[in-house]
Formats: C-alpha cells, structure tokens, sequence
C-alpha cells in the first residue's frame, strides 16, 4: 500500500534482459586501489563516485571521471554524511540546513571536475549512513529529491522506499538498487553492518544473489521472510574482499543467463 508501482516494476523485471550493474568506486587513494577500481570500471555499466564526505578528493574524482569517460561507463555523485573518520557509516546528529550545505558543496565539487574532465554526471546515489537513513526519513527524502532536481540528475536509492515515492510525486528518475553483497531485513532494507551476516562474504552466494535479483526472483531476509526486491541497477561495493573478481563472475553469469549489461537510459 502507497506503493502503487512496485508490483508492474516487479512483472517488468521478471521479463528484463537489461540490467546496469553498479560500483562505488573512488573510495580508497591507495594506487593499488584506484587500479583496482579502473579495472572494475571495464565491467560494470555505471559508477559511483566519492566526493568528499566520507572520501575522495579532487584528484581521486578527476581519476575516476576520467576512467569512466574512456570506459564510456556512466558516473555519477555518491555523497555523504561529511564523516571521513567513520567512512559515512555512522548516522550524524547535524541540522538539515548543515547537511544540505554539506552536500551541495559535495556536488558542485564533482559536478565542477566532471565538467573539466568533459563528462556528464548522470546521477546520484547517496553513501552509507545516509542512504540507510533517508530510505524511511521524510527530511532526508525530500533533501535528497530536492537536490536530485535541481542538479537534473537520477536519483539511486532502494525501491520501496520513501524516496522513491517522493522521487515519483516529483517526476524525478528513480533508478532503484539492489546489492548482491549485502543482507536483507525482513523489512527490505539492508541489515546493518553491526549485525552477523550482513556482508555477504562467500563470492558463490554473492552470483546467486546477484541472478535472482537480476531476474526478478524472491529472495530470503536474514529471518527468513522472502522478499521482492524489484530493481533495475545491481550494486557491489569496491571494498569488499574480492569486488574485482565478484565483479567479472557477476557479468559472466549474467551474460551467461541472457541478461545484459547496460546503464539505465
């Protein structure tokens, strides 16, 4: 109820043979790690970059733009609490008028090196902490809508969700997003990292998650409970042990299973 549209998107996805698939990369400055996050640019369809919050700085963004220029991939903002201590993980006690400053400055960081570097920002996907808790926040939401209209850019965030409600009264592009490495509550938000199992470590279980999603299968809840999560964009996380060969297998299979791979237009 109130979600009117989740069940036709859910009918959609069973019958897709497109999915974007999706890093957030730019997260760690190490060499080893931006050449990890490169070569993962050469298999996902569509990126999210760092931008100062929890991490990234401008030449970490004008690497990662510029990668995804030459991988024709599609980039997008990936804000945050500014809590570079905690790599935007931890929720933040700050006025809404702090973060929104916060996070315009975020935006116009990147959408400024993205327009040296000469490639367009196509959306944004909020980091962490704050994506968690803006799924439910109506505050949150509607800065995160707010923001998303006024840089003309998709938002990334979970279906069912408060933002995507607020993202269709608004006739925003909603793009939503399912992770293959991380555990549901039976609620259909991500079990937080505090919890046992909320990391999906085994790489065969991170595929099979991956596939069902990807063909609009249920999955099961930490309890349990089977969800639908009916989305059009698959998320791993670069930092996660094994992102570099989790990201090959999980194009391999999803090629393998007719589906391809493709950033939403």
């Amino acid at each position: 109820a109130g979600f009117p549209f989740d069940r036709p998107c859910a009918r959609l996805l069973a019958m897709t043979s497109t999915i974007d698939l999706n890093a957030d990369l730019g997260e760690d400055e190490s060499p080893a790690a931006a050449a990890r996050d490169i070569a993962i640019m050469d298999i996902v369809s569509s990126c999210n970059i760092a931008c100062g919050g929890h991490a990234g700085s401008p030449e970490s963004m004008r690497t990662m733009l510029t990668a995804a220029r030459t991988r024709q991939i599609a980039p997008g903002a990936h804000p945050s609490y500014p809590d570079r201590s905690g790599f935007g993980r931890r929720s933040m006690d700050i006025s809404l008028e702090e973060l929104e400053a916060c996070l315009t400055s975020q935006l116009q960081d990147i959408s400024n090196i993205a327009d040296r570097v000469g490639v367009p920002l196509t959306h944004l996907k909020p980091h962490g902490a704050l994506y968690n808790d803006a799924q439910d926040d109506p505050a949150l939401s509607g800065l995160l809508v707010d923001m998303s209209a006024r840089a003309g850019l998709a938002l990334v965030s979970m279906p069912k969700s408060l933002i995507q409600k607020k993202a269709a009264e608004r006739n925003i592009r909603f793009i939503g997003e399912a992770f293959i490495d991380r555990r549901y509550t039976a609620g259909g938000r991500l079990l937080p990292r505090s919890e046992e199992g909320a990391v999906i470590e085994d790489e065969s279980d991170r595929i099979v998650q991956g596939l069902t999603l990807a063909k609009g299968g249920a999955l099961a809840a930490q309890d349990g409970t089977i969800l639908q999560v009916a989305a059009h964009s698959l998320c791993l996380h670069s930092d996660s042990d094994g992102a570099l060969e989790t990201a090959r297998k999980m194009r391999m299979a999803l090629e393998k299973a007719g589906i391809a791979i493709s950033a939403v237009k």
